[in-house]
């Protein structure tokens, strides 16, 4: 009797220590609410393909393009909290669709989230199609103000950070711009490309493609500094207009997910993004690696959630509007 019971004990004892174990061994999910070939897609496959070699299990990416992300976070929060599933997101799902999408949203960017991993900032910029006569943005200015034709420019989504870019340009610049939404950054650069829109905000990392095939111009990056991968690109301030902001790339776990869990993902995340490879990688990308923590990227967070509410309010932008 008593050495059947020590073998029950035994058996679960060695459970007890062999869950935790398989769940190491299981796939990691990548989750992310973009299209392939967008530098958000490019970041999660080579922060993945480091992670995977660093956790010693297979971490892939799944696509789940829609609504500007929050499909993709919708998923992630109804995951399951064991520390398989992680959201790649940038700022505006996070900090912005919770003002502009105000009472709409199916999820809390701050209760149903653990941050994980900052691992980028990028900048934004403003450019124009090949066949817009503006090589500067004054021009750009100039010819909204002669020719209301050229004051329509795209975004990859309504109630975006790029498109919120625009309406900080258009009030300091003193001109009327009229936003058009796209579904998605590639229809964006298609539509740029062909001339079929004037100007457009995105991310200087995708812009930049457009221009270095001289499909498009690039006219102003939005941080203090210039791009390093556009250091001929003034930016808005160096232009004459007082306005600045740039966004990030984050990782999230579905809240609850524990502790152990989001500290080894945080480590592994870090560990990709500060090797000398992929850091050279990103920047080459456009995109300035960094590498923080959980505590401060839930820092980010709430400082950008406060900076865009005042905007997006005084912006009056209404979701379908």
């Amino acid at each position: 009797m008593f050495k059947s019971r020590l073998l029950v004990l035994a058996a679960a004892l060695l459970a007890g220590f062999a869950a935790p174990a398989l769940a190491q061994q299981g796939t990691v999910k990548i989750v992310l609410g973009f299209p392939a070939g967008a530098s958000s897609d490019l970041l999660s496959r080579i922060v993945a393909d480091h992670m995977r070699g660093t956790l010693g299990q297979p971490v892939i990416v799944e696509n789940k393009p829609g609504a500007g992300g929050r499909i993709a976070n919708e998923t992630v929060k109804n995951a399951t909290a064991d520390g398989t599933t992680i959201l790649m997101t940038p700022v505006a799902a996070m900090a912005i669709f919770p003002h502009s999408f105000a009472g709409q949203l199916r999820y809390d960017s701050f209760k149903d989230y653990e941050p994980v991993a900052h691992l980028s900032d990028f900048q934004l910029a403003i450019g124009v199609a090949a066949n817009v006569p503006a090589k500067t943005l004054a021009e750009y200015v100039a010819l909204v103000k002669k020719d209301a034709k050229y004051g329509f420019y795209a975004s990859a989504a309504a109630g975006s950070i790029p498109h919120f870019l625009g309406v900080m340009f258009a009030k300091s610049a003193g001109i009327q711009l009229t936003h058009v939404p796209y579904k998605g950054t590639a229809n964006v650069l298609q539509a740029l490309a062909a001339g079929e829109i004037s100007a457009a905000t995105t991310l200087a990392a995708d812009i930049g493609t457009l221009v270095k095939s001289d499909k498009a111009k690039l006219l102003a990056v939005s941080g203090e500094k210039r791009d390093p991968a556009f250091p001929e690109v003034p930016t808005f301030k160096e232009s004459g207009y007082d306005m600045s902001g740039t966004g990030w790339y984050g990782l999230f776990a579905p809240a609850g997910t524990p502790k152990a869990a989001i500290e080894r993902l945080s480590k592994a995340a870090i560990a990709a993004i500060k090797d000398p490879t992929v850091n050279q990688r990103l920047a080459q990308m456009g995109l300035d690696p960094t590498g923080y923590g959980p505590q401060e990227l839930g820092r980010i967070l709430k400082a950008d959630y406060d900076k865009w509410g005042p905007i997006i309010r005084e912006s009056g932008f209404k979701p379908g509007g």
